[in-house]
């Protein structure tokens, strides 16, 4: 398996894709995964065309086991952040 792509890597990337520069293809990525967080935290749900769907699930209070020493104890409700793959990049994965 490759290593995953770097933010430099990615914002090469993206200034070639885009035909500018990396400082401009920097403040591109910036700006989106700034709205991306604000608008998860916020409960809400992005969703980036081909990618898939990003989005914030309440989870319930429940229990769980502390693998290392066996003991059960109750974890309070959380949020966590969840994604959902795009069925076009499952298929160009696939093909």
């Amino acid at each position: 398996m490759a290593k995953p792509m770097t933010k430099t890597q990615l914002v090469a990337a993206l200034a070639e894709e885009m035909g500018a520069d990396k400082k401009t293809a920097s403040t591109a990525l910036d700006a989106i995964t700034g709205i991306i967080t604000r608008e998860v935290a916020a409960g809400g749900a992005v969703t980036l065309p081909g990618v898939g769907k990003i989005y914030c699930r309440e989870r319930p209070e429940r229990m769980v086991r502390n693998p290392a020493t066996g003991e059960q104890f109750k974890k309070e409700a959380d949020k966590v952040v969840k994604v959902t793959i795009a069925k076009a990049l499952k298929d160009s994965v696939n093909d």
